[in-house]
């Protein structure tokens, strides 16, 4: 990807937005959050599989969350692209609080209505846990200083459910409630170009979402109607 000149008033960067691999717990689709889960088996399949599928994308930097499975996965495309994976805080997962590791049956047992209220876009968080707003802001502030930083470049973020989502909204203009709307697997891969302009601030362009062409079948969302 080129900047094709563009000068300083204007920057762009491509964000490959990385799904870790398949984690332990995640086929029960418990709430890992801050839970720091290893790949599966499978899950390491899958970042072998990402590898190849981002080979041809000449990708510049991989950024990661520090949670094992995000990082991991991670390693695993740096040393088959030849990089080194960049740590950075602001991809973690979305602390779940109370809700940490249990499954959605179970925290909706838990406080049926507050999860009720979660699950319908209001701005609330788990009891002690995040608010998604709050991990878009910090993702938002970590895209638009790596898009400064990498302006033409094309870039992979490997991270989890909650920032690629709140980056994928922010993206569409879409309030935070837009993320309960989508679905993403793990090891899928979505891309966002990102702008950076002077004098009207930041905007995205989603090119693709969940995409898992590059999966063994059969991904969840090929699964029953639930």
């Amino acid at each position: 990807m080129s900047d094709g000149g563009r000068d300083e008033a204007e920057r762009v960067a491509r964000f490959v937005l990385v799904r870790h691999g398949e984690a332990e717990g995640n086929r029960e689709l418990r709430y890992l959050g801050r839970t720091d889960a290893p790949l599966t088996e499978r899950g390491e399949r899958q970042a072998r599989l990402l590898a190849a599928a981002l080979a041809p994308l000449h990708i510049a930097a991989i950024y990661s969350s520090p949670l094992r499975r995000a990082h991991t996965t991670a390693g695993v495309i740096a040393e088959a692209l030849g990089l080194n994976v960049r740590t950075d805080e602001r991809l973690r997962e979305a602390d779940y609080g109370a809700w940490e590791n249990l499954t959605r049956d179970e925290a909706r047992a838990l406080d049926p209505r507050l999860h009720a209220a979660w699950e319908s876009g209001a701005v609330v968080g788990p009891p002690e846990g995040d608010r998604l707003v709050a991990v878009r802001g910090r993702a938002l502030a970590a895209v638009e200083e790596l898009t400064a930083r990498h302006a033409g470049e094309v870039v992979a973020l490997v991270s989890h459910v909650g920032p690629i989502k709140a980056l994928l909204c922010a993206a569409l203009g879409l309030p935070t409630a837009g993320a309960m709307r989508m679905w993403l697997d793990p090891a899928s891969i979505s891309i966002v170009d990102w702008r950076l302009s002077r004098g009207r601030g930041s905007t995205g362009l989603v090119r693709t979402l969940n995409t898992v062409a590059h999966l063994e079948a059969p991904v969840r969302w090929l699964g029953e109607v639930r």
